[in-house]
């Protein structure tokens, strides 16, 4: 009788193991077993690289802005904070104070070319950096949207655009526009020029022409 109940438990024990044995050659089982492991640490410094290199990408992608009096740039020495400058304008004179390089005219280069410099100079200080240069804030290229708009403003001037793209960056015209009696102001040599726009016509395909391609300081007012 005990050698009976020896043997019933034994074969117990060894349906308990064997089906806990089945259980992880499943896939659920598997999976949970993988799920206890450890994952492996990325390696220091990884996530910044990644940011670095999505900054690099987008900024290659973008059409070259030519920077100004007034923009502001953020300049990234990668694992260089002493040398990176989360924000510094441009000034008047088109130049900017960097650490260990110094005082630098960027007035007039695109964000690849003020990136190239950098890197060459402070090449002569830090091994390899590795510098990234983006525009924040557009200061020194903007259009005026003055009048019946929904939204009347300052526009930042980033790649070149029309009348009809500024009037739609400001909103639309309201319901009270005069849309046939919209004009550009600009200054040419010194003296102010109003060029009219016949806003309705346009929406028609008709007298494109007056859909000019807008240049630094113009103001489109919509009476």
């Amino acid at each position: 009788m005990r050698d009976r109940h020896h043997r019933d438990c034994r074969k117990s024990w060894v349906l308990v193991l064997a089906l806990a044995f089945a259980f992880c050659l499943t896939p659920s089982g598997m999976a949970q077993q993988d799920a206890s492991q450890p994952t492996a640490a990325a390696p220091a410094g990884w996530s910044e690289q990644r940011i670095t290199d999505a900054e690099k990408a987008q900024q290659i992608n973008a059409p070259e802005y030519v920077v100004g009096e007034g923009d502001v740039l953020r300049i990234n020495v990668w694992k260089e904070p002493d040398v990176s400058l989360p924000s510094v304008v441009v000034r008047p004179d088109g130049m900017i104070s960097v650490p260990l390089v110094g005082v630098v005219k960027v007035g007039g280069m695109t964000p690849s070319q003020i990136q190239d410099m950098m890197t060459i100079r402070l090449g002569r200080f830090l091994s390899k950096p590795q510098v990234t240069v983006t525009v924040t804030d557009i200061k020194s290229k903007a259009v005026y949207v003055t009048g019946e708009v929904v939204r009347p403003g300052v526009y930042p001037l980033v790649v070149p655009i029309d009348v009809l793209q500024a009037i739609v960056m400001a909103g639309g015209p309201t319901q009270f526009a005069r849309r046939k009696s919209v004009f550009v102001l600009r200054t040419v040599d010194g003296k102010l020029q109003r060029l009219p726009v016949n806003y309705a016509k346009m929406l028609r395909g008709r007298d494109t022409g007056q859909n000019i391609t807008l240049l630094p300081g113009d103001t489109i007012v919509v009476p």
